[in-house]
């Protein structure tokens, strides 16, 4: 899975990068940059929604550190889950497959001796 996916930001479907959008958070953006980055947003409702959520921090100057703690904990996340799926996943056994050859072979035999000792009493 690509890095950029794990990242909560990133993910939007804007034009806009992270750090953009975090710079805009904080109010460090020309009045000309935050009209270009609102203009981007409106057309998503989840990407509105999602800046509106953020806009609800007290402190923006901790807007990065929580930013990165979701982050972090979305990687642990899916890599446990990827970790969860590997366990499920079988390996390739070469020895089962010759397993299940001899025996599909003795029963196929089986069968064949026991028919022709029913024909011939």
């Amino acid at each position: 899975m690509r890095e950029n996916l794990k990242d909560i930001l990133s993910n939007l479907k804007t034009d806009i990068d992270q750090e953009t959008l975090l710079l805009y958070l904080q109010d460090k953006l020309s009045e000309e940059k935050k009209h270009e980055v609102e203009k981007k947003l409106i057309d998503s409702e989840f990407d509105g929604d999602a800046l509106e959520g953020l806009q609800q921090f007290s402190d923006k100057k901790h807007i990065n550190h929580v930013v990165e703690m979701l982050n972090r904990d979305l990687r642990k996340k899916v890599e446990k889950k990827r970790q969860r799926r590997q366990k499920l996943v079988l390996k390739d056994q070469p020895w089962i497959y010759i397993a299940m050859l001899i025996l599909l072979l003795l029963i196929v035999i089986s069968y064949l001796i026991i028919h022709r000792m029913m024909q011939h009493p």
